[in-house]
């Protein structure tokens, strides 16, 4: 067949083998071609045929089955930041920037990025936010949608490419569907990501391989697909990869020929036209990916990987390793799942004596065995769907092995997506030789079905619970913490949120168990000490964090706080400086210091913070009153009505104007505007909702707008400090008289 390598199907029969091939080679290179299988009916020409079409639908209805529970779950975790605040995916700034930032949404230029690239992923983002607004369960139904399309691919990869048995392609299709593995990259929301990899990444590979998708522009094709896979995530990349390596195997025999007998086969001279082109684009691909870099590796910090931050390369080489053993049997043995392995979820194997190397010895000699099988089979190519399942297998997570680049992550679940693919057709290509095998008793094809249908009950069981781990923020905490109670980040994070629901007790527990278990956490010291009643001990916790992390912006802000309460205005006003030297953008450092000067150098700083950000109504409210109380009257009038141009119901920029049109005499004025606003804010009120007329300080003498005592507080409007919180006694966290968790700000 002209352009198009040279397959096998494997049924372990001899006579299929030969007419499988005969099929191939009769058939012509138009784009749409079909024919029949080895031994199996006449197909119609699309090349669905009817017993594929039930495994497809079959495989469908398991991930429906298994993700029908997850549909109900929040924004968690990662999802929070990726979608839930990503001004990229909300459509707050220009659909542009999607190109030039990461997946976080900050730009790739800025020292502080992530450098994940994956604006296809973001798009789909955007585009269920831009159809569906910010409702959980519509980013969830597109994850179930984009796995179960996964799903249905790999069965038939499984199939039409590896030569599985339909019932054998059925199986490895359902156990890719309900895998418990796939949960946080199915569930999670920012797994996307992987999923929307995965699906071009095996479009482009059926495209390459798959005799009945053929196309003239084939190769071409499958690289475009292979383009979009790397811009949903940077492992798709890798699908270029595969590709050649399967072609360069289906293909060793023309090549053998070639070189040993020198004759040159269309098969051959097909295979030498692929290869430039497919090369060419790896290159190509990977020179952009390198380009979006931006001249600058992502920055991570010891607790993301603590195995490369280690001095001694053994360590490193062991930690690696084992690493890479346990992911593997995590994919065989899905029991201990987390959302989070950082830090000292897997010690760092630092003795050659560790026993933990022997899991490790065992993983390198299946490697090995089965580099071995791939080299000797390359002349029979009796095995091939164990060919290709190594290269699904280990190809794919190259990228997150840490052999190329540094990974900021020890174990993440959801890269293991994709390579998956290639243990799974492993494990039931090793089943289909083993039921067909005429030497198997009867008793060994019952047990063994026993085997796989306990093991379906069993993944589907893991995954439905597991899915309901990721319903809400404290269901995933609790179940990390759960998995893994040695992990300080579990600890940390149970801390945040009981933190945030106002059981201050226990998060200082918490706060210091993930202390004990990673005494050098910075963002647990400057966490901790935003909840610390004395000065002294929450001095000790901000200086802790700048110790362990100088770069920290929260705690040399929440330090300078602190020396302001304690009356060292000097010391306050150095960390605060060293705040902004970390952070020029750093808004609250601008308006603390505003507070520590006197004179025109507030109203500079003032003046930098209602530059710095022009959309926020309450600085420049704040800058008009600094104004307006040193008779600037006119340049306080401009900036009241900068703030009402962003928000015409702004309280104090109301307040503000009010006071200034009084002061110049224009008492009409005044009244139509506050009767404008108290008739807005009532329009606009909510039954229930708190009073919509405040008790402010406005008088304007003659005109009776409101009678004192009469209004209560209203609810805090943009730019007020929230309500004080209490501890589980019921008690005000004091430092000096002021609340410390008030003032601080706490890490995420």
């Amino acid at each position: 067949m002209r352009g198009s390598p040279h397959y096998h199907n494997h049924n372990n029969n001899t006579l299929q083998y030969q007419q499988y091939h005969q099929h191939h080679h009769g058939c012509g290179g138009g784009a749409g071609g079909s024919g029949s299988g080895v031994g199996r009916r006449t197909r119609p020409r699309h090349g669905w045929p009817e017993a594929a079409v039930a495994v497809y639908v079959a495989v469908a209805l398991a991930v429906t089955v298994c993700y029908w529970n997850s549909l109900r779950g929040d924004f968690v975790h990662d999802d929070i930041p990726a979608v839930a605040m990503n001004a990229d995916v909300l459509g707050t700034g220009p659909l542009a920037l999607v190109a030039t930032n990461d997946f976080w949404g900050t730009p790739l230029s800025d020292p502080n990025s992530h450098k994940s690239y994956r604006p296809l992923t973001t798009l789909t983002f955007r585009l269920n936010h831009y159809v569906f607004g910010l409702q959980p369960v519509w980013f969830h139904v597109v994850n179930v949608i984009l796995h179960g399309l996964c799903s249905v691919l790999f069965a038939r990869l499984c199939i039409s490419v590896a030569g599985l048995q339909h019932k054998y392609g059925l199986l490895a299709g359902i156990v890719f569907a309900v895998h418990p593995i796939h949960t946080e990259a199915v569930t999670g929301i920012v797994g996307r990501a992987d999923v929307l990899a995965c699906l071009f990444f095996l479009l482009s590979f059926l495209t390459y391989h798959d005799t009945r998708w053929k196309r003239r522009e084939r190769v071409l094709l499958s690289c475009t697909f292979g383009a979009l896979s790397m811009l949903a995530k940077e492992t798709g990349l890798m699908v270029l990869l595969v590709n050649l390596a399967y072609d360069i195997y289906s293909s060793w025999g023309h090549i053998k020929k070639s070189v040993v007998e020198h004759k040159q086969t269309e098969e051959y001279n097909s295979f030498t036209r692929r290869v430039p082109k497919t090369i060419a684009a790896t290159v190509a691909l990977l020179t952009f990916r390198l380009y979006m870099l931006q001249g600058s590796l992502p920055k991570f910090t010891e607790p993301d990987n603590p195995a490369a931050f280690h001095d001694s390369s053994r360590v490193r080489f062991l930690s690696y390793s084992y690493v890479a053993a346990f992911n593997l049997w995590l994919m065989l043995c899905p029991s201990a799942l987390s959302h989070d392995w950082q830090m000292n979820s897997l010690p760092l194997v630092t003795s050659l004596y560790d026993i933990r190397n022997i899991g490790t010895c065992v993983a390198a000699a299946f490697l090995l065995c089965t580099t071995c099988k791939i080299l000797s089979d390359m002349d029979t190519q009796k095995h091939s769907p164990q060919v290709l399942a190594a290269l699904l297998l280990i190809i794919p997570y190259i990228p997150a092995s840490n052999l190329l680049v540094t990974v900021g992550f020890v174990v993440a679940e959801r890269v293991l997506y994709i390579p998956s693919m290639g243990l799974i057709l492993l494990c039931v290509y090793g089943l289909q030789t083993l039921q067909n095998h005429k030497k198997s008793s009867n008793w060994v094809v019952i047990t063994t079905k026993f085997f796989v249908g306990f093991t379906l009950l069993v993944f589907v069981a893991r995954t439905v619970l597991r899915n309901s781990d990721w319903l809400s923020r404290p269901t995933i905490i609790k179940a990390g913490l759960k998995t893994l109670p040695h992990n300080a980040k579990m600890h940390y994070n149970w801390a945040n949120y009981q933190r945030d629901v106002g059981d201050t007790q226990t998060a200082v527990n918490h706060y210091r168990e993930a202390l004990r278990l990673w005494p050098s956490y910075a963002s647990a010291h400057n966490n901790l000490g935003t909840l610390m009643e004395r000065s002294r001990d929450a001095e000790h916790h901000f200086l802790a964090a700048i110790r362990y992390s100088p770069g920290h912006v929260n705690a040399h802000y929440n330090l300078g706080q602190v020396y302001r309460l304690m009356n060292r205005t000097k010391d306050a006003v150095t960390m605060l400086e060293r705040c902004l030297m970390l952070n020029n953008g750093y808004t609250a450092a601008y308006l603390l210091l505003a507070k520590l000067h006197t004179g025109s150098q507030t109203g500079r700083l003032l003046k930098h913070v209602a530059a710095y950000q022009p959309k926020h109504p309450e600085h420049q409210a704040r800058y008009a009153r600094w104004l307006h109380d040193n008779r600037r009257v006119a340049e306080a009038l401009i900036y009241y009505k900068r703030a009402m141009a962003v928000n015409m119901e702004h309280r104090e920029s109301v307040l503000g104007l009010a006071r200034v049109l009084r002061d110049r005499g224009q008492k009409s004025r005044v009244y139509r505007l506050i009767t404008w606003w108290q008739t807005t804010r009532r329009r606009h009120s909510v039954p229930g909702g708190g009073r919509i007329v405040f008790a402010g300080d406005l008088y304007v003498k003659g005109w009776q707008l409101y009678k004192q005592g009469q209004t209560t507080a209203p609810l805090p409007s943009a730019g007020e400090p929230p309500p004080r919180r209490r501890n589980a006694d019921g008690k005000m966290s004091m430092c000096n008289g002021v609340q410390l968790s008030h003032v601080m700000i706490p890490g995420k």
